[in-house]
């Protein structure tokens, strides 16, 4: 399904805009869902990996697997969505994305404005100095990775369960809601709170509210416009309608 004239003739006329991504939006580059079919949490139960205790219990289990999930992202790319989404970036004064994914793939496709609540998987610190270690120091050793400064455990740089999100990336990402003259929620489930909230949050302030999905969600029934498809698919023709005058 294709952008409607009316969005268009909107984010021609916007100055701020806004993004939400989800899952679905890494899962069009072959990155690994947590929920579904092939998800990740049928292998691992959460409460083994990726909690705070858990990995002071057994940290050689947790990098383990999270040292075979930094590899598998090595190995993927930004989709056209990740890529169209970039290209939006130049063509508004106040562009931002907020994500739920952890891989790092909107900035690789060469977005700068990105808000990321649940972390970096290419990034990690010490627990005990918070030091940061780049993932090359990380993926060289078999071992628990240490802290050359203090010799505490490094861990990687995502929000576990339990754990709060950051506090200056979700004011940044409340903030672009408020401010927002068109708000996407791209490729998510709307169902995980905060971040579900943020799309209301935008609404309420007076956005002009878009869906991209392969299907409907909670949030459809509020969106003042709900496009059916794969943000791969989806985006680019945005993007091209934007700079076809």
């Amino acid at each position: 399904m294709a952008a409607s004239s009316r969005l268009i003739a909107m984010l021609r006329s916007a100055r701020a805009v806004a993004v939400l991504t989800g899952a679905g939006v890494s899962a069009e580059s072959g990155v690994p869902t947590f929920r579904g079919e092939n998800g990740l949490w049928r292998k691992f139960r959460p409460e083994e990996l990726a909690n705070f205790e858990a990995f002071i219990r057994n940290p050689q289990l947790v990098w383990e697997w999270y040292k075979e999930r930094k590899r598998v992202i090595q190995r993927i790319q930004p989709n056209p969505g990740h890529i169209a989404l970039a290209e939006l970036e130049k063509l508004f004064p106040d562009f931002s994305i907020t994500t739920q994914n952890i891989d790092n793939l909107h900035r690789r496709a060469g977005s700068k404005k990105v808000f990321e609540l649940h972390g970096n998987i290419e990034r990690n610190y010490c627990v005990q100095c918070r030091a940061d270690v780049s993932n090359e120091k990380v993926l060289q050793t078999d071992d628990v990775p240490r802290c050359e400064k203090c010799g505490g455990l490094i861990r990687p740089d995502v929000v576990w369960f339990g754990e709060l999100l950051p506090s200056d990336e979700w004011e940044s990402a409340e903030t672009a809601a408020r401010h927002a003259d068109v708000y996407f929620s791209i490729g998510t489930s709307a169902i995980v709170y905060p971040a579900a909230s943020l799309p209301l949050i935008a609404k309420r302030a007076g956005a002009f509210l878009v869906e991209i999905n392969p299907e409907e969600t909670a949030l459809t029934p509020g969106a003042d416009e709900f496009i059916e498809g794969n943000s791969g698919a989806v985006l680019p023709q945005i993007v091209e309608a934007l700079k076809t005058k």
